[in-house]
Protein backbone atom coordinates (compact mmCIF):
# COMPACT_ATOMS: atom_id res chain seq x y z
CA UNK A 1 0.00 0.00 0.00
CA UNK A 2 1.38 3.41 -1.45
CA UNK A 3 1.19 5.56 2.13
CA UNK A 4 1.20 8.57 1.02
CA UNK A 5 -1.84 7.92 -0.98
CA UNK A 6 -3.39 6.80 2.01
CA UNK A 7 -2.64 10.13 4.22
CA UNK A 8 -3.07 11.32 1.10
CA UNK A 9 -6.91 10.49 1.19
CA UNK A 10 -7.19 10.98 4.89
CA UNK A 11 -7.13 14.43 4.71
CA UNK A 12 -9.05 14.96 1.94
CA UNK A 13 -11.69 13.00 3.17
CA UNK A 14 -11.55 15.22 6.26
CA UNK A 15 -11.63 18.19 4.54
CA UNK A 16 -14.78 17.14 2.30
CA UNK A 17 -16.67 14.73 4.39
CA UNK A 18 -16.00 16.19 8.17
CA UNK A 19 -16.09 13.41 10.59
CA UNK A 20 -18.08 10.69 8.04
CA UNK A 21 -17.64 6.93 8.74
CA UNK A 22 -13.93 5.82 7.12
CA UNK A 23 -14.04 3.15 4.69
CA UNK A 24 -12.78 -0.38 5.02
CA UNK A 25 -10.99 -2.46 2.46
CA UNK A 26 -10.49 -6.28 2.20
CA UNK A 27 -7.66 -8.52 0.11
CA UNK A 28 -7.27 -11.93 0.05
CA UNK A 29 -3.83 -13.32 1.24
CA UNK A 30 -1.41 -16.35 2.39
CA UNK A 31 -0.85 -14.69 5.24
CA UNK A 32 -3.07 -12.52 7.64
CA UNK A 33 -1.45 -9.02 7.47
CA UNK A 34 -0.82 -8.66 11.07
CA UNK A 35 -4.54 -8.80 11.36
CA UNK A 36 -6.38 -10.55 14.02
CA UNK A 37 -8.14 -14.13 13.55
CA UNK A 38 -11.80 -14.03 13.52
CA UNK A 39 -13.21 -16.39 16.22
CA UNK A 40 -16.81 -17.50 15.54
CA UNK A 41 -19.62 -17.36 18.77
CA UNK A 42 -21.99 -20.05 16.84
CA UNK A 43 -22.36 -22.50 14.66
CA UNK A 44 -23.81 -19.56 12.17
CA UNK A 45 -23.52 -16.16 12.08
CA UNK A 46 -23.97 -12.88 9.72
CA UNK A 47 -20.85 -11.97 8.20
CA UNK A 48 -21.51 -8.13 8.36
CA UNK A 49 -22.33 -8.44 11.92
CA UNK A 50 -18.59 -9.22 12.35
CA UNK A 51 -17.12 -6.49 9.85
CA UNK A 52 -18.53 -3.88 12.33
CA UNK A 53 -15.86 -4.80 14.60
CA UNK A 54 -13.59 -3.30 11.91
CA UNK A 55 -15.32 -0.39 10.57
CA UNK A 56 -14.82 0.19 15.04
CA UNK A 57 -10.79 -0.43 13.77
CA UNK A 58 -10.00 -3.72 15.09
CA UNK A 59 -7.79 -5.72 11.70
CA UNK A 60 -9.78 -8.94 10.89
CA UNK A 61 -8.83 -11.74 8.68
CA UNK A 62 -11.23 -14.87 8.04
CA UNK A 63 -10.85 -17.90 6.50
CA UNK A 64 -12.96 -21.19 4.96
CA UNK A 65 -13.23 -22.32 8.93
CA UNK A 66 -14.08 -19.06 10.56
CA UNK A 67 -16.72 -17.97 8.07
CA UNK A 68 -19.99 -19.43 9.57
CA UNK A 69 -22.41 -18.02 7.09
CA UNK A 70 -22.90 -20.54 4.04
CA UNK A 71 -23.58 -18.07 1.79
CA UNK A 72 -20.90 -15.83 2.44
CA UNK A 73 -18.38 -18.36 2.25
CA UNK A 74 -19.60 -18.64 -1.18
CA UNK A 75 -19.30 -15.17 -1.70
CA UNK A 76 -15.91 -14.74 -0.73
CA UNK A 77 -14.61 -18.22 -3.26
CA UNK A 78 -14.21 -20.40 -0.06
CA UNK A 79 -16.84 -22.92 -1.85
CA UNK A 80 -18.87 -23.46 -4.29
CA UNK A 81 -21.81 -25.20 -3.32
CA UNK A 82 -25.30 -23.96 -2.23
CA UNK A 83 -27.10 -25.26 0.69
CA UNK A 84 -29.98 -28.05 -0.34
CA UNK A 85 -33.37 -26.32 -1.46
CA UNK A 86 -31.60 -22.79 -1.62
CA UNK A 87 -33.69 -22.16 -4.62
CA UNK A 88 -36.86 -22.57 -2.23
CA UNK A 89 -35.19 -20.89 1.21
CA UNK A 90 -35.06 -17.76 -0.85
CA UNK A 91 -38.12 -17.08 -2.04
CA UNK A 92 -41.88 -19.68 -0.99
CA UNK A 93 -40.54 -22.16 0.56
CA UNK A 94 -41.58 -25.58 1.17
CA UNK A 95 -41.78 -28.45 3.53
CA UNK A 96 -38.10 -28.58 4.10
CA UNK A 97 -37.30 -24.97 4.65
CA UNK A 98 -38.78 -22.01 5.64
CA UNK A 99 -38.75 -18.85 2.73
CA UNK A 100 -37.63 -16.31 3.38
CA UNK A 101 -39.83 -15.01 0.49
CA UNK A 102 -37.16 -12.23 -1.61
CA UNK A 103 -37.88 -13.91 -4.72
CA UNK A 104 -41.50 -15.03 -6.03
CA UNK A 105 -40.46 -18.49 -7.51
CA UNK A 106 -37.79 -20.75 -7.10
CA UNK A 107 -37.35 -20.74 -10.81
CA UNK A 108 -36.46 -17.50 -10.65
CA UNK A 109 -33.57 -18.40 -8.07
CA UNK A 110 -32.04 -20.73 -10.26
CA UNK A 111 -31.89 -18.45 -13.09
CA UNK A 112 -29.84 -15.60 -10.85
CA UNK A 113 -27.87 -18.03 -9.31
CA UNK A 114 -27.05 -19.50 -12.99
CA UNK A 115 -26.02 -15.76 -14.07
CA UNK A 116 -23.98 -15.28 -11.28
CA UNK A 117 -19.22 -15.17 -11.88
CA UNK A 118 -18.31 -16.40 -8.60
CA UNK A 119 -14.90 -15.98 -6.99
CA UNK A 120 -12.59 -19.03 -7.58
CA UNK A 121 -12.26 -21.34 -5.30
CA UNK A 122 -9.25 -20.82 -2.89
CA UNK A 123 -8.02 -21.39 0.30
CA UNK A 124 -6.82 -18.01 1.30
CA UNK A 125 -7.40 -15.46 4.38
CA UNK A 126 -9.36 -12.31 3.81
CA UNK A 127 -8.04 -9.83 5.51
CA UNK A 128 -10.16 -6.37 6.30
CA UNK A 129 -8.93 -3.16 7.69
CA UNK A 130 -10.05 0.42 7.83
CA UNK A 131 -8.26 2.53 5.98
CA UNK A 132 -6.46 4.45 8.90
CA UNK A 133 -5.04 1.01 10.09
CA UNK A 134 -3.42 0.19 6.55
CA UNK A 135 0.02 -0.68 6.58
CA UNK A 136 2.84 -0.57 3.62
CA UNK A 137 2.15 -4.26 3.72
CA UNK A 138 -0.92 -4.33 2.78
CA UNK A 139 -2.66 -4.91 -0.82
CA UNK A 140 -6.12 -3.60 -0.72
CA UNK A 141 -8.26 -5.35 -3.60
CA UNK A 142 -12.08 -3.75 -2.85
CA UNK A 143 -12.84 -0.72 -0.89
CA UNK A 144 -16.36 0.19 1.23
CA UNK A 145 -17.89 2.16 2.68
CA UNK A 146 -20.99 2.18 4.89
CA UNK A 147 -22.34 5.73 4.01
CA UNK A 148 -25.41 8.08 5.41
CA UNK A 149 -27.53 9.45 2.41
CA UNK A 150 -25.47 12.36 2.51
CA UNK A 151 -22.30 10.56 2.52
CA UNK A 152 -23.23 8.15 -0.16
CA UNK A 153 -24.77 10.98 -2.91
CA UNK A 154 -20.83 12.45 -2.36
CA UNK A 155 -19.40 9.63 -3.18
CA UNK A 156 -21.98 8.69 -6.10
CA UNK A 157 -21.14 11.84 -7.38
CA UNK A 158 -17.43 11.79 -7.20
CA UNK A 159 -16.96 8.20 -8.45
CA UNK A 160 -19.11 9.23 -11.28
CA UNK A 161 -16.84 12.11 -12.31
CA UNK A 162 -14.24 10.31 -13.79
CA UNK A 163 -16.78 7.25 -14.78
CA UNK A 164 -19.63 8.71 -16.63
CA UNK A 165 -21.25 5.97 -18.07
CA UNK A 166 -24.96 4.68 -17.60
CA UNK A 167 -24.11 1.83 -15.83
CA UNK A 168 -21.39 2.86 -13.68
CA UNK A 169 -22.99 2.68 -10.62
CA UNK A 170 -25.02 -0.34 -9.88
CA UNK A 171 -27.60 -2.05 -7.42
CA UNK A 172 -28.19 -5.86 -8.66
CA UNK A 173 -30.06 -8.06 -6.23
CA UNK A 174 -27.79 -10.01 -3.55
CA UNK A 175 -27.15 -10.66 0.02
CA UNK A 176 -25.33 -8.47 2.05
CA UNK A 177 -21.55 -10.07 2.05
CA UNK A 178 -22.50 -9.92 -2.22
CA UNK A 179 -22.48 -6.44 -2.83
CA UNK A 180 -19.71 -5.67 -0.89
CA UNK A 181 -17.09 -8.84 -1.71
CA UNK A 182 -18.22 -10.49 -4.67
CA UNK A 183 -19.58 -8.29 -7.28
CA UNK A 184 -16.86 -5.12 -6.52
CA UNK A 185 -14.04 -7.98 -6.55
CA UNK A 186 -15.05 -9.63 -9.97
CA UNK A 187 -16.53 -6.25 -11.59
CA UNK A 188 -13.62 -3.61 -11.68
CA UNK A 189 -15.07 -1.33 -13.80
CA UNK A 190 -17.99 -0.93 -11.54
CA UNK A 191 -19.10 0.67 -7.86
CA UNK A 192 -22.16 -1.07 -6.45
CA UNK A 193 -24.44 -0.03 -3.91
CA UNK A 194 -25.78 -2.54 -1.27
CA UNK A 195 -26.85 -3.73 1.93
CA UNK A 196 -30.45 -3.40 1.06
CA UNK A 197 -30.86 -7.11 2.07
CA UNK A 198 -33.12 -7.29 5.02
CA UNK A 199 -31.46 -9.79 6.73
CA UNK A 200 -27.98 -7.90 6.86
CA UNK A 201 -29.68 -4.90 7.63
CA UNK A 202 -29.85 -5.46 11.48
CA UNK A 203 -26.04 -5.54 11.32
CA UNK A 204 -25.53 -1.39 10.04
CA UNK A 205 -27.45 1.28 11.13
CA UNK A 206 -30.80 2.34 10.38
CA UNK A 207 -29.80 5.35 8.20
CA UNK A 208 -26.70 3.45 6.37
CA UNK A 209 -26.34 1.69 2.58
CA UNK A 210 -23.10 0.46 1.05
CA UNK A 211 -20.64 1.79 -1.40
CA UNK A 212 -17.84 -0.71 -2.82
CA UNK A 213 -15.54 -1.01 -5.88
CA UNK A 214 -12.18 -2.17 -6.93
CA UNK A 215 -8.69 -0.33 -4.94
CA UNK A 216 -7.95 -0.08 -9.11
CA UNK A 217 -10.48 3.60 -8.88
CA UNK A 218 -9.18 4.58 -5.48
CA UNK A 219 -5.95 6.98 -6.95
CA UNK A 220 -8.44 8.26 -10.13
CA UNK A 221 -10.99 9.17 -7.24
CA UNK A 222 -8.57 11.19 -4.74
CA UNK A 223 -6.87 12.93 -7.45
CA UNK A 224 -10.34 14.00 -8.78
CA UNK A 225 -11.46 15.36 -5.08
CA UNK A 226 -9.90 18.62 -5.62
CA UNK A 227 -11.06 19.34 -8.79
CA UNK A 228 -14.91 18.02 -8.28
CA UNK A 229 -18.12 19.64 -7.35
CA UNK A 230 -16.95 18.85 -3.56
CA UNK A 231 -15.45 22.55 -4.14
CA UNK A 232 -18.62 23.95 -4.84
CA UNK A 233 -20.94 25.89 -2.97
CA UNK A 234 -23.29 23.42 -3.35
CA UNK A 235 -21.22 20.65 -1.61
CA UNK A 236 -20.25 22.66 1.14
CA UNK A 237 -23.86 23.37 2.32
CA UNK A 238 -24.04 19.00 2.54
CA UNK A 239 -20.66 19.11 4.32
CA UNK A 240 -21.59 21.28 7.28
CA UNK A 241 -24.40 18.51 7.82
CA UNK A 242 -22.73 15.25 7.68
CA UNK A 243 -21.68 13.76 11.25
Amino acid sequence: MDLKLKDEFLLKWTEYFNTADLPIVFYFSEGTGNSIKHVPKSAYGCFICELAKVRNGTDLYFNCDTITCRGAKRYSGYTDTIRDDFEYFLSCGNERVEGERYVKEPEMVSQWINSLQNIPIHRKNIVFKRWDKLTEEDNPEVVIFFAKPDVLSGLFSLYNYNNFEKNSIVAPFGAGCTSIIQFPYIERNKAFIGMFDPSARKCVPKDVLSFAFSFTKMEQIIDSMDNSFLVTGAWKKIKNRIE
